[in-house]
C-alpha cells in the first residue's frame, strides 16, 4: 500500500465518517431528550434517498401515500384522546400538519415529478415528504409511553424499525436506486484527485452542525430541548412541554436522517433496508460518545469511517465485523469508568 492509496482510503473514510457523524448526532439528540435509543434512525436515511431517487427519475415516490396514511392515523389518535379528555386545543393544529399538509403534498406531487425538475427542487420536496414522518411516529408510538423505562422504549424502537423496513419494501419496492451527484468535477490536491461531491458532502455536514449549534445555543426551542435533556421533571415544572420537546427532537432526527441519505445516494446504491446498517454504524459512533457527548460521537464517527475504509481494502468481506467489534472495547471501557446512576437522576 503506497501513500496514494492511503490518501484515497482516507478520503472515503472521512466522507463516510461525516455521514455517520450526522447520524450519531441525531441518535444522541433523541436519546438525551426522550431516552429513546432510536434504532429506526437509519430508515430515514433510506426514505430520504429513495424518495429523492424516485423524484429524480420522474416517478411519484411511495412517501406521498405513506405520509398521508400515517398522517390520518395520527389525527385519529389525537382526536380520540381529545374526545376522552374533552380538551380540543390540539386538534386543529394536528388536523393542519398531519392531514392538510400530506393531502396538499399528495395533489402537488404530480406537478413536481418530472425528469426536468431541478435537483434542488426535488431535494426540498423530498425533505418535506419525509421529515413530517418523524413527529408522526413520535405521536403514534412514543408519546403514549414517554415515561416508560429505557428498556421498554428500546424494545419499541426495534418494533418500529421492522415496521418501517416493511413499509419501505411496500412503498419503494426491492430495487436499488442511485441519484445524480449534487456537484460534478474533481479537485486536485497533491497526488490525489478529490471529487467535488466529497467537498459538497463535507461542507453540508459542517453547515448543518453549525446550524444545530446555533439552534441549541441561541433559540428558545433549542434551550427547551437542552433543559429537557438535563432534567425532564424539572423541565415540566418550569412549563416546558416534554411532548413538544419529543416531537421537535424526532423532527430534527428525521431531517438529519433524510439529508444524510440524500448525500450518500450518489455514491451508494440504496435499497429499502440499506439504512439499517448505515444507522448501526452511526450508533457505534454514538456509543463512543456514551450517547451523551456530541464531540466524542463525531470523533467516533470519523474513526468508524476510516476503519471501514481501510478494512474494506484489506479484507472487504470482514469490514462490518471490524466496525461493529469496536463496540466491545468501548463498552468495556465505559463499564469500568462509569458509576451507576438511577434513570430518574
Amino acid at each position: 500500500m503506497d501513500s496514494t492509496i492511503v490518501l484515497i482510503l482516507l478520503q472515503d473514510g472521512v466522507v463516510n465518517g461525516a455521514i455517520y457523524g450526522l447520524l450519531a448526532l441525531a441518535l444522541v439528540l433523541v436519546f438525551v431528550v426522550t431516552r429513546v435509543i432510536f434504532i429506526p434512525q437509519g430508515e430515514f436515511v433510506a426514505f430520504g434517498a429513495l424518495t429523492l431517487a424516485f423524484l429524480v427519475n420522474g416517478k411519484v415516490p411511495g412517501t406521498v401515500n405513506l405520509l398521508l396514511i400515517v398522517g390520518i392515523l395520527t389525527f385519529v389518535v389525537e382526536f380520540a384522546v381529545a374526545l376522552r379528555s374533552h380538551n380540543w386545543a390540539s386538534v386543529p393544529k394536528t388536523l393542519l400538519w398531519a392531514v392538510a399538509l400530506p393531502l396538499a403534498l399528495y395533489f402537488i406531487a404530480p406537478f413536481i415529478v418530472s425528469p426536468t425538475t431541478p435537483l434542488w427542487v426535488n431535494v426540498i420536496f423530498a425533505m418535506i415528504l419525509v421529515v413530517p414522518l418523524g413527529p408522526m411516529i413520535y405521536r403514534l408510538v412514543y408519546q403514549p409511553v414517554a415515561e416508560a423505562s429505557v428498556l421498554v422504549l428500546l424494545i419499541i424502537a426495534v418494533a418500529v424499525h421492522f415496521a418501517m423496513t416493511g413499509l419501505a419494501l411496500v412503498f419503494f419496492g426491492p430495487e436499488g436506486w442511485r441519484t445524480p451527484p449534487f456537484v460534478t468535477g474533481d479537485v486536485h490536491l497533491g497526488v490525489v484527485s478529490w471529487s467535488a461531491q466529497t467537498f459538497f458532502v463535507l461542507g453540508t455536514c459542517a453547515v448543518l452542525i453549525v446550524a444545530l449549534w446555533l439552534f441549541f445555543g441561541k433559540t428558545l426551542y433549542g434551550r427547551a430541548l437542552r433543559a429537557t435533556a438535563v432534567n425532564r421533571r424539572g423541565a415540566r415544572l418550569v412549563g416546558i412541554s416534554t411532548n413538544m420537546s419529543g416531537s421537535l427532537t424526532f423532527t430534527l432526527a428525521a431531517a438529519i436522517g433524510a439529508l444524510s441519505g440524500m448525500l450518500i445516494a450518489p455514491v451508494t446504491t440504496i435499497y429499502y433496508d440499506t439504512g439499517f446498517i448505515i444507522g448501526l454504524k452511526g450508533f457505534v459512533a454514538a456509543i463512543v460518545g456514551g450517547m451523551v457527548s456530541y464531540p466524542l460521537a463525531a470523533v467516533g464517527a470519523l474513526f468508524v469511517g476510516i476503519i471501514e475504509s481501510f478494512s474494506s481494502f484489506w479484507a472487504s468481506a470482514y469490514k462490518e465485523v471490524f466496525v461493529f467489534t469496536l463496540i466491545i472495547p468501548v463498552l468495556m471501557w465505559r463499564s469500568f469508568s462509569a458509576h451507576h446512576v438511577d434513570e430518574e437522576e
